[in-house]
């Protein structure tokens, strides 16, 4: 068994939360980790319809809604906040020009607030921007996978193609013609 190349697997869409920079950083940290040869399996997710995305990040049940407004209660919490979680609300924007789903929480109303001792303000409209989703297309996918050092050599995806699944190869590291 000496002779099978190591597999990393790196399921769900994980990726997807790094912006590129952070991203390419760690494939190239594991394909360095994994070594030539090896092969990572990787899940992205694509770039769907807003009409799609958006009500998938602010679902009618709430749940992505309480789980970033719970950063509020942590910053509450853990940092001696006084911000009054109740006049925020969470907002999922798709940013198309980045080709991702923003989590933001937004004032509902003008609020003054102290996290750790010092004092914040923010007026009503303004957003704190808590996460990212970065959805890749096909190339788009390929082409981060490539500058971490992987060559993509197999793909699957669902029947819609809104959730791909990726073998690739650490190939020999080279510098651009």
């Amino acid at each position: 068994m000496s002779g099978l190349p190591k597999l990393g697997f790196f399921p769900g869409s994980t990726i997807g939360n790094m912006n590129a920079f952070h991203a390419v950083d760690l494939l190239r940290a594991m394909r360095e980790w994994l070594g030539e040869g090896a092969r990572l399996l990787i899940g992205m997710d694509r770039i769907k319809s807003p009409d799609i995305l958006v009500p998938a990040y602010d679902d009618a049940q709430g749940v992505t809604a309480a789980f970033n407004l719970n950063l509020l209660e942590r910053i509450n919490r853990e940092l001696a906040g006084t911000i009054p979680v109740q006049a925020f609300r969470h907002r999922a924007i798709w940013n198309a020009d980045a080709a991702r789903i923003e989590m933001h929480l937004e004032a509902q109303r003008d609020v003054e607030f102290t996290v750790d001792g010092r004092t914040f303000a923010m007026d009503a409209g303004e957003t704190i921007h808590t996460e990212n989703s970065h959805k890749y297309g096909p190339n788009g996918g390929r082409m981060l996978l490539r500058a971490g050092g992987w060559t993509p050599i197999r793909e699957w995806t669902d029947p819609q193609d809104w959730f791909a699944l990726m073998l690739c190869e650490a190939q020999p590291l080279r510098m651009a013609p």
